[in-house]
């Protein structure tokens, strides 16, 4: 009987009811789009730096952050969108300036507990400002719609958030002008140098501090649409930082080098652990299954090809 329930009876559900999962596949999409934008926040200042960014998260949360009391103070939602981003951009001058400046050449392991001791200095700051309790998203207010759309499909009803699809067209557009910058700019072109290599690029006269700006300020845009997005789904807190985690996973399946990894993985891990929560979760295991499928699945990976799936190999040699 319990085997029948792990083999056979998931596979019958999603044929015999096609509605649920389609559901359950657009809804996972979504949910991995938002993973895939976080993670790009972590592969650019990787790509750029060698710099795993542990304070991602927390800009996420910042910037939404920043944004709700900006408007709140009597900034139209607009006008605050662009001073928040005015914001993000100071922020990231001050890192290159009076972090990354500082330690140019120190181990891999320096550099990590710098961002995580700006993850905590910017808690520090965005509780004090902000206070600690949950804010409401601005959507009315940036023009978000609230409404939702209703097929039929079999005789059966899929509901699709018009949020949601907003969700998916912002994140793919993001996608689409982060891909022209770094293919057809002279910014991008330098950004991809600095990644091949720094000496090589520092020859050549391209200034590090100017690239590492730049990919922190890109990275700043991302998590403002992101803690947009997520924000207006699930409310703006402290504790949005712990979904922006769900990156890491991302990064271990695409690999920390590689942007359309980052997109691939972020979809992948999305639809999956919610087929998987549908489907095993909840009548197997009792539900809560996507806190930790995500990462198991990404072990997986990790046993078999340590670069993750899109991810360069390095090659040491001695």
């Amino acid at each position: 009987m319990i085997l029948e329930q792990i083999l056979i009876t998931p596979w019958v559900d999603m044929i015999s009811m096609p509605a649920l999962f389609f559901q359950t596949i657009w809804e996972g999409f979504v949910s991995g789009v938002l993973y895939s934008l976080i993670a790009l926040g972590f592969v650019l200042i990787f790509k750029a730096s060698g710099i795993f960014n542990f304070a991602q998260g927390i800009l996420v949360v910042f910037s939404a952050l920043t944004l709700i009391g900006l408007h709140s103070n009597g900034l139209p939602a607009y006008i605050a969108v662009v001073v928040t981003l005015l914001i993000m951009a100071l922020i990231a001058l001050g890192i290159e300036k009076f972090v990354l400046r500082k330690l140019v050449n120190q181990p891999d392991i320096i550099l990590f507990m710098a961002t995580i001791g700006l993850t905590y200095f910017l808690i520090g700051v965005g509780e004090f400002i902000f206070g600690g309790e949950n804010k409401v998203m601005i959507t009315k207010e940036l023009g978000l719609p609230n409404d939702s759309w209703v097929f039929d499909v079999y005789d059966d009803i899929i509901i699709i958030q018009q949020l949601d699809f907003t969700t998916v067209i912002v994140a793919l557009s993001l996608v689409i002008l982060l891909t022209c910058f770094h293919n057809f700019t002279r910014m991008g072109r330098a950004v991809r140098a600095v990644a091949d290599d720094h000496q090589a690029a520092l020859s050549v006269g391209i200034h590090l501090s100017s690239i590492w700006f730049v990919v922190w300020f890109i990275a700043g845009i991302i998590a403002l649409a992101t803690g947009i997005v997520w924000g207006a789904r699930a409310g703006v807190s402290f504790a949005l930082e712990v979904i922006a985690y769900k990156a890491l996973p991302v990064l271990m399946l695409g690999g920390l080098t590689s942007v359309p990894g980052a997109i691939i993985g972020g979809i992948l891990i999305g639809i999956l652990e919610k087929i998987f929560e549908i489907y095993w979760g909840q009548p197997l295991l009792g539900g809560n299954t996507e806190t930790w499928f995500a990462f198991m699945l990404a072990l997986l990976i990790l046993i078999f090809k340590p670069q993750g799936l899109f991810g360069e190999r390095i090659i040491e040699r001695i």
